[in-house]
Parts: structure tokens; C-alpha cells; sequence
């Protein structure tokens, strides 16, 4: 397998590093504490095309291929999580899913400006009591004949509230079960849709997280996206490209740990010379490279996979299983190096470590991902 980068996938790795060093370090602490959605910054990756980097051209996007993808999320989740999940939404969630699925009047009217980064999206799974069970839709969207009339509530959605477009999974037959599920597309500002609080999280703090209430709100039968009952099978293949977007940023906070420990080591010193020289922390520095680039290796495979057409349901599970624990083996280790700074926001590898975490849940828990892989070489 030919690892070797383009020059085309050179310069979207150099550029997203520069876009991340001069426009989000600088005010990421202040975002994190105060919970502050990085709106201007967002914007800003919608002007360089970083959010709808895969879409064909002629919808708006870049027409990048899914190693780019990686290695722009990559780099940006270095600085700032909060910033790439919703990278990570919006290009392996939404466009994705509308580019493959969706019907040419709706890549007219949603895809185009989801691309371009004129307006970011949401995708809208998982419920009160629907998460890892994603078949026990209570979301119901009713056929009315010429639409959908849909009720229920969503849990943890990214870009809850600064979406301007929502896919939403609703059970439409309870008899047919998971085939009876439908993802439709919602409008922001709908009658009887409205928006829950904001999450107080852990980690991403500064990314938007709300739930999602549906009251009698009606969905043209034109927004549905495929044919009646193809809802649960359009999350899971949309959930198995997110799976290659959250495996990057996973590999993206871990990496920055490690850059931040090599530089900090090297600086530190104790008992009369730089930490570095010490073996305890090259041992630590040498484990977490080691697995970094072992998580970079899975995560490109995957990328690869996808971007050859090939099957990569195994190889994207892996990826987010494998990257997401070295994200959170790295980012602990960070602090540790780091000692008592390690702890404090200046440094930091503290928001690294809490940002990790959800690296392990969210689009297919670690223990989700062990459920599909096993599956997978069961077969």
C-alpha cells in the first residue's frame, strides 16, 4: 500500500496546520471556558473549503479525496476538537450522506451551501433511550399523505443549534422495525421544532451540543432521502464514513499531545538537565509515537479503502477503536510529562486529555466498534 502523500494532499495538510496555528490557538482556552461555538472560525473553514472538502465541485465543494479529508482533520484537531467535530459532521455526516443518496433537487437546494460552508448541518440518531440501539427509533414521522408529520426528541447533537439543516432518523412503520425507519430533512425555523439547552460536556466545550425537539412538525414527503424504509440503512453507511472523521480528530488530539510533550520535555529541566534526557519520559515519548503512528497507519487504510471504492466497514471501525484509546493513553501521558503545568488550561494537554474522551463514544461507542469488527471477520 503506497503511503506516500501528493502534492495536492501535501498542501491541504500545510494549509489546515496554518489556518489551525494562526486562527484557532490563539483564542482556543477562552472558547474552551467559556463554552463559546467557534462561529467565526467555522466560517472561516467554509471560505478554504474545509467543510464540504469531499463533495463534487459542482455542488459546492472540493472534490478532495478522503486521505486530504484526514489529513486536514488531523491537523486541525491538534488545536481545537470542538472545531473538527463539527468539520467532521458536516463533511462525513451531512454532505456525504446528501451527495450519495440524496435526490438532485435536494443536492440543489441543501448540498450546495452545506459545501460551500454557507450553512453547516446536523445529523440527528440518537435519542433519550436510543443510542448505541439506534433500531429503537421513538421519533416517529407519520405518513400524511404528502408529508411526514414528525414528533420526538433528539439527544447530544453536534451544531445543535447553529445548524440551518437537520437529518433526522424517525420510525415511520414500528411493524417493519428497523426497515421501517425513514431519515428526512429538516429546516431550521419549522413550526414545532425547536432546540433544547446546551450541553455542559467535559470535553469539545466549545462545540454546540443540544437536544432536538419535534412537535407536529411537517416534513415535505420531497425531503425524505431514498426510498421508503432506507433510514437505518443510510445512518449506518453515513456512521461508517464519520467513523474515518472522528478516527482522524482522535489521531489529531493524540499527535498534539505528543508535540506539546516533545517540545515541553525538551525545555523542562530536573536534576541538572532537560527531561528528555531523563528515561522515564523517552520511554513515555516513545510509546505514544509508536502508537500514533500505528493509529495514523489504520486511519489511512480506512481512507484509502474508502477513496478506491473498496469495502472499509472493518477498516473505519478499527481506525476509531484503535485511535481514539491513543488518544486518551496520549493526552494522559501529556499530563503527566507536563507535571503540575499539566494540569492548568495554559498548557494545554489538560483540554487534550477531557477532549479525548468522547473520542470513545460518540458516532459507535469502543464497545460498538468491537461489535461491528467482530462481525466483520465473522463473516
Amino acid at each position: 500500500m503506497d503511503f506516500e502523500y501528493t502534492e495536492e494532499q501535501l498542501a491541504v495538510r500545510e494549509a489546515a496546520r496554518e489556518f489551525a496555528q494562526n486562527e484557532l490557538l490563539p483564542g482556543v482556552i477562552d472558547r474552551d471556558e467559556h463554552q463559546r461555538f467557534p462561529k467565526d472560525q467555522i466560517r472561516m473553514m467554509g471560505e478554504l473549503g474545509f467543510m464540504g472538502m469531499m463533495v463534487n465541485p459542482v455542488y459546492g465543494g472540493g472534490g478532495m479525496d478522503t486521505v486530504s479529508y484526514v489529513l486536514a482533520m488531523e491537523e486541525i484537531s491538534k488545536v481545537d476538537a470542538s472545531c473538527s467535530v463539527s468539520m467532521s459532521v458536516n463533511n462525513s455526516l451531512v454532505c456525504w450522506g446528501l451527495e450519495k443518496y440524496g435526490t438532485e433537487a435536494q443536492k440543489q437546494k441543501y448540498l450546495k451551501p452545506l459545501a460551500s460552508g454557507e450553512i453547516i448541518g446536523a445529523f440527528a440518531l440518537s435519542e433519550p433511550e436510543a443510542g448505541s440501539d439506534a433500531t429503537s427509533q421513538r421519533t416517529t414521522a407519520v405518513d400524511m399523505g404528502d408529508y411526514y408529520l414528525l414528533n420526538g426528541t433528539k439527544n447530544w447533537i453536534t451544531n445543535g443549534s447553529t445548524a440551518s439543516v437537520y437529518i433526522v432518523m424517525a420510525q415511520t412503520d414500528a411493524d417493519k422495525k428497523h426497515k421501517g425507519i425513514n431519515a428526512v430533512i429538516v429546516e431550521k425555523g419549522q413550526e414545532g421544532f425547536s432546540i433544547g439547552p446546551k450541553e455542559n460536556k467535559l470535553g469539545i466545550r466549545g462545540s454546540d451540543t443540544h437536544s432536538l425537539m419535534f412537535t407536529d412538525v411537517k416534513v415535505p414527503k420531497e425531503n425524505r432521502i431514498g426510498a421508503d424504509g432506507f433510514g437505518f440503512s443510510f445512518a449506518m453507511q453515513v456512521l461508517n464514513g464519520g467513523r474515518i472523521g472522528i478516527a482522524s480528530q482522535a489521531l489529531g488530539i493524540a499527535s498534539g499531545a505528543l508535540e506539546l510533550s516533545l517540545k515541553y520535555a525538551k525545555e523542562r529541566k530536573a536534576f541538572g538537565k532537560a527531561i528528555a534526557d531523563h528515561q522515564a519520559i523517552q520511554f513515555k515519548l516513545s510509546k505514544m509515537a509508536t502508537e500514533i503512528e500505528a493509529a495514523r497507519l489504520l486511519v489511512l487504510q480506512a481512507a484509502m479503502k474508502k477513496d478506491r471504492g473498496e469495502p472499509f466497514v472493518k477498516e473505519a471501525a478499527m481506525a476509531k477503536l484503535f485511535a481514539s484509546q491513543v488518544a486518551m493513553d496520549s493526552s494522559v501521558e501529556a499530563v503527566q510529562i507536563h507535571g503540575g503545568y499539566g494540569y492548568v488550561k495554559e498548557y494545554h494537554v489538560e483540554r487534550l486529555m477531557r477532549d479525548a474522551k468522547i473520542t470513545q463514544i460518540y458516532e459507535g461507542t469502543s464497545e460498538i466498534q468491537n461489535i461491528v469488527i467482530a462481525r466483520e471477520i465473522l463473516k
